[in-house]
């Protein structure tokens, strides 16, 4: 048996195991095997790192540094993770099975996020209001919410980091991480590159363990000022429910099941390609996958024969080898609720166009073949449900208003992709459709410029761009007197 590699966690500075020696496994999901050692942290390891980020807020190096040199040590940390990419991609390659060539680009780009939030360190303004009032001199200035509780999931995690820790950082914030419990081994290696970026310690803080104790005791602690939450919805309750002990702030991204609608009108091969990128790349686990293919019926059978026979030459395998184009799946629980969605689907009528089985030659591990199913009806599980794998829903529509409706139609409402040539068309159904990203003939398109979030059970609060860092701020009225009378006696009636 290969030995295990053995993590610690990261608090003020120092590795660190649990207080108690407890720990977790982490599985690889390429070959179904432990390869990692987890520290399970306890309620006092969470007290230690939040207790840590308070003083580093309130008393360290970092509570009187300027956001210029605070900028200056973002660029750093870029920096650093430019050149660490390598390592870091594979990483989260081996411990979540996305394809190395995409987390490998993934780890480099978020330098960019990194170097974006340097740059507005110091452009956080507030403003000088025209009061009502004579002889007030009335402004607000912005300033650092306090110490804020980053929880990640397994997927696109060192991206997720990127857009919370950045503006967090930026503004003044001190930050504790949780790492998901499926995959913890990529965000103790990014640990890695912030200490040798050079931040003072307390700063980041990443700690690891399980929902409980160790996501309840940090969402609820009483030092913790934000709250900033990736997962599903479930979970995202009792979140909403921790923050009610400390009256944190809280923002939530949630996942969906966006829809992709592709017009009679539009290009076909690019829409083809489209959905492939929506609902194939990262096999599937993106928050923001198209799993929801909404076709014109007019060119429904066609688009469907193209997709499928594109999907059929996807090449499934190791994601280590840059020849691969899609990897296994993260959990072996994700495998079986597909299958299980998928047996309910075609009992209900579905059809199953391609796929939904293990690969030849890939039994060992989490593999999945890309897969299509055409629907009779948007009820039914497989079109409800976010399933987080490789699984497309294919439904028709005989015109933009059915388009839209069915588009709607769903708890969810994070992303969506619109294929039309008519930029009239675009426009209209951007506008109706309720959903916080539209792709307009692209799709899975990010910049650290452009905000994302999501409406309904997609959450609420946005990330990147640059209101993403006055979310860490709050405001601070300061009223100046410049009389040079004294104050008049307020017992005194005039």
């Amino acid at each position: 048996m290969t030995e295990l590699t053995r993590y610690q966690m990261y608090i003020n500075g120092e590795w660190v195991d649990a207080e108690n020696g407890a720990t977790f496994t982490s599985v690889n999901p390429a070959t179904g095997q432990t390869w990692a050692e987890v520290p399970e942290a306890s309620e006092t390891d969470i007290n230690r790192a939040v207790e840590a980020a308070h003083h580093a807020f309130s008393e360290g190096a970092w509570a009187t540094m300027t956001p210029t040199a605070r900028g200056k040590m973002l660029r750093r940390l870029a920096e650093v993770l430019a050149e660490h990419s390598e390592p870091l991609g594979r990483c989260e390659t081996v411990d979540t099975g996305k394809l190395f060539k995409e987390t490998r680009w993934q780890a480099n780009y978020i330098s960019d996020f990194f170097q974006y939030y340097a740059g507005l360190a110091d452009k956080v303004t507030g403003e000088t209001l025209p009061i009502d009032k004579p002889d007030m001199m009335t402004m607000t200035v912005r300033e650092p919410l306090g110490v804020v509780a980053a929880v990640v999931p397994w997927n696109s995690q060192l991206f997720l980091v990127a857009v919370k820790i950045g503006p967090a950082l930026a503004a003044g914030n001190t930050v504790v991480l949780k790492a998901s419990e499926h995959a913890s081994a990529p965000m103790l290696e990014f640990a890695k590159v912030f200490e040798e970026a050079g931040f003072p310690p307390g700063v980041f803080n990443v700690v690891t363990g399980h929902g409980e104790p160790c996501g309840r005791a940090l969402t609820s602690h009483p030092l913790v000022d934000r709250v900033s939450f990736t997962g599903g919805p479930e979970t995202a309750r009792h979140v909403i429910r921790n923050s009610a002990e400390n009256f944190a702030e809280v923002s939530l991204e949630l996942g969906g099941k966006s829809p992709v609608m592709v017009f009679e009108d539009a290009d076909l091969e690019s829409a083809v390609n489209g959905v492939l990128l929506s609902i194939f790349s990262a096999s599937g686990q993106s928050c923001v996958a198209g799993s929801r293919l909404l076709l014109q019926e007019s060119i429904r059978e066609e688009v469907l024969s193209r997709v499928v026979e594109k999907a059929a030459q996807i090449r499934i395998g190791d994601p280590l080898d840059d020849n691969s184009q899609m990897g296994p799946l993260a959990t072996e629980a994700q495998l079986s609720n597909i299958q299980s969605t998928l047996a309910d689907a075609t009992a209900n009528g579905a059809d199953l166009r391609y796929g939904g089985n293990t690969p030849p030659g890939l039994e060992t591990g989490w593999y999945i073949e890309p897969t299509i199913v055409d629907c009779p009806h948007q009820d039914i599980s497989i079109v409800r449900n976010e399933l987080f794998g490789p699984v497309v829903s294919a439904l028709g529509f005989k015109d933009e208003t059915e388009a839209l409706m069915l588009a709607n139609d769903t708890n969810f409402g994070l992303a969506s992709g619109v294929f039309t040539r008519d930029v009239g068309r675009a426009l209209r159904v951007s506008k109706a459709i309720r959903a916080g990203i539209v792709w307009v003939n692209t799709y899975r398109v990010v910049s650290p410029i452009a905000p994302f979030g999501g409406y309904k059970d997609s959450g609420y609060g946005r990330e990147s761009g640059m209101e993403a860092i006055y979310d860490y701020t709050r405001p601070k009225t300061v009223w100046l007197n410049t009389s040079s009378e004294p104050i008049a006696d307020p017992f005194v009636m005039r």
